[in-house]
């Protein structure tokens, strides 16, 4: 299923879904956005190897063929996939569990190995069609996670950014024990590094947003690192990177059943994260810009793109929130923009090293904190507030999830979330009776008015599909309206419009409502039905107990039979009132 069509691409094609149909006019824009997120992306994936107990350069792997993969083979034109702080703790807590000491050659080969499985997994999942997991994810519960994900990233750049050693615990107590700590451990060079990464990347911004001023912020603090000396200053760099283009192969040295089945467990925790947080991120950029993508066909590019990080001794990857953002704040709306960054780690890997070894992290935190910062959608939350409290408490309540507790706890919540808020809004549908005005129009009217569309006739229309979880309130509804009605009722009409389905708990309970309804001398009649809903009514049995008679295509020919009463001839169009409610 996709999210939502644009009139460009009614569906993805089978190869470079992410880039075609071409628009000649973005390619320029797209590559200096790839530009941007290779500058950006390079310090940031090698930052989460240390997270992931791999050697710094395996951050370059997961941005080079697995990148490629991904362009190639998936759906969404904005979507990057690469090293992802949660997947890499969740890996490296699985490897330790299992005893594997981390930066070892067994810990490389059993990311690798983790990496193949999660492959794997992600193919059967294409294979199942489970990417429609991803529509159980709501627009104010995609907010409210990108929000906390935002906020979770901001928090997490303060200490490199005023050149604090990095604190332990998790993220809120981190940042209040960096916070405590800025008075007297700040350090000084450092902080002036992050100044000027914000007053370029901010100033350049407001003077053009097309500027790359991120990428214009590396390459001014990587020269002035090497021309000032700054590591003398006490500012950190990312020291020596080893070159050269990983070699491929397979992790034959730990793919035994012992270990694939002690792996599985993390395996499958991190292919739900990888379903989950790719298909929010990929749905959440589709509505920004009313553009198209298919789950499954996502799968299939997260599948491979995680086979390419095995088989290039690298560890697994996700779709990634931050880099995501980072391609959409350069102006980069194709997977053009993420080919290019992998050209251009291509080119770092094989004689930028270097250079790359001068870069102060106070530059990577800088950028990454204005990421975050853009991650949060204040705007969004504050009309949901203003026109759905519960869904702002559920949007909140994710971002607040993800704070505290993670990354992977909040998107698994989001899901359960967003599938209690389908539940409750099908389980309390906006039900309403249809009445006919002075101008001969149908129009809705208040459920609880009781009004009757003509004398003995009354028209309900039920908001949602009839199921075990909402059936008890639809007899309950239809029993009080026709409690001691006034006139009498001759008619009561049943409105399916709105309809989709009817379970097997909702068609015993139309058989009760039928009976209730005969017995109190009142014949329930059945209109605006689809006919999918109807072979369904006519399964159960229910068709035979209502009357065939009893069933109409709109509720202007139940009406016209009604008024021509016993044995009148078929209504015919002319003889409905003036037009649907």
């Amino acid at each position: 299923m996709t999210a939502s069509v644009d009139k460009k691409r009614k569906s993805a094609p089978m190869f470079f879904g992410g880039i075609l149909p071409l628009d000649p006019s973005r390619v320029s824009g797209d590559v200096v956005a790839g530009l941007t997120l290779a500058a950006l992306a390079i310090p940031e994936v090698m930052g989460y190897t240390k997270i992931a107990g791999m050697p710094v350069v395996t951050g370059l792997y997961t941005i080079l063929l697995p990148i490629i993969a991904f362009a190639i083979f998936g759906s969404s034109r904005h979507l990057v996939v690469g090293a992802d702080s949660a997947t890499a703790a969740m890996m490296a807590t699985g490897l330790v569990a299992m005893g594997a000491v981390a930066d070892s050659t067994e810990y490389v080969a059993l990311a690798s190995l983790t990496a193949l499985l999660c492959a794997v997994l992600l193919v059967l999942a294409r294979v199942l069609k489970l990417g429609f997991i991803a529509n159980f994810l709501s627009r104010s519960v995609l907010i409210g996670f990108l929000t906390g994900v935002g906020i979770q990233v901001a928090m997490g750049q303060v200490a490199g950014i005023f050149g604090i050693p990095a604190q332990t615990g998790g993220t809120i107590q981190k940042f209040v024990d960096t916070v405590k700590l800025i008075p007297t451990d700040t350090n000084t060079a450092t902080l002036a590094v992050s100044l000027v990464v914000f007053g370029l990347i901010l100033g350049l911004g407001k003077v053009n947003k097309k500027i790359p001023g991120a990428l214009i912020a590396v390459i001014v603090t990587i020269a002035a690192s090497y021309f000032l000396d700054l590591a003398a200053k006490g500012v950190t760099v990312l020291g020596t990177v080893q070159g050269g283009l990983p070699a491929l192969s397979l992790p034959t040295s730990v793919m035994t059943l012992a270990n694939v089945q002690a792996l599985l467990p993390t395996v499958i925790s991190l292919v739900v994260v990888i379903l989950a947080q790719s298909a929010a991120t990929s749905r959440a950029y589709a509505m920004k810009y009313s553009d198209s993508f298919e789950e499954n066909v996502d799968l299939i590019g997260l599948g491979l793109a995680s086979a390419a990080a095995g088989v290039t001794g690298t560890f697994v990857v996700n779709g990634s929130p931050t880099k995501t953002e980072m391609v959409d704040s350069a102006g980069g709306r194709t997977q053009i923009s993420q080919l290019t960054a992998a050209a251009i780690v291509v080119v770092v890997l094989l004689f930028l090293t270097g250079p790359l070894s001068y870069m102060p992290n106070a530059v990577l935190a800088s950028v990454v904190f204005i990421i975050g910062v853009r991650l949060v959608d204040y705007l969004g939350m504050s009309d949901i507030l203003k026109v759905r409290s519960a869904e702002f408490a559920v949007a909140a309540i994710t971002a607040a999830t993800v704070v505290v507790v993670g990354v992977e706890e909040g998107i698994i919540l989001a899901m359960i979330l967003s599938v209690i808020l389908h539940i409750y809004h099908s389980y309390k549908p906006y039900d309403s009776l249809v009445i006919e005005s002075s101008g001969g129009e149908l129009v809705v009217a208040s459920e609880g008015s009781g009004a009757q569309l003509t004398a003995g006739l009354m028209v309900y229309r039920f908001g949602a599909s009839l199921y075990y979880a909402n059936a008890n309130r639809f007899t309950a509804e239809i029993m009080d309206l026709v409690e001691d009605p006034d006139p009498p009722l001759r008619w009561f009409v049943l409105s399916g419009s709105a309809m989709g389905d009817v379970d097997y708990s909702g068609a015993d309970t139309l058989r009760q409502v039928q009976k209730e309804l005969a017995a109190k001398g009142i014949t329930l009649v059945v209109v605006d039905l689809n006919p999918l809903v109807r072979k369904l009514v006519d399964d159960y049995g229910l068709s035979a107990l209502i009357g065939e008679g009893n069933f109409y295509d709109s509720i202007g020919d139940a009406v016209t039979a009604y008024r021509a009463g016993p044995g009148a001839a078929a209504p015919t169009a002319g003889d409905a009132p003036a037009g649907p409610a």
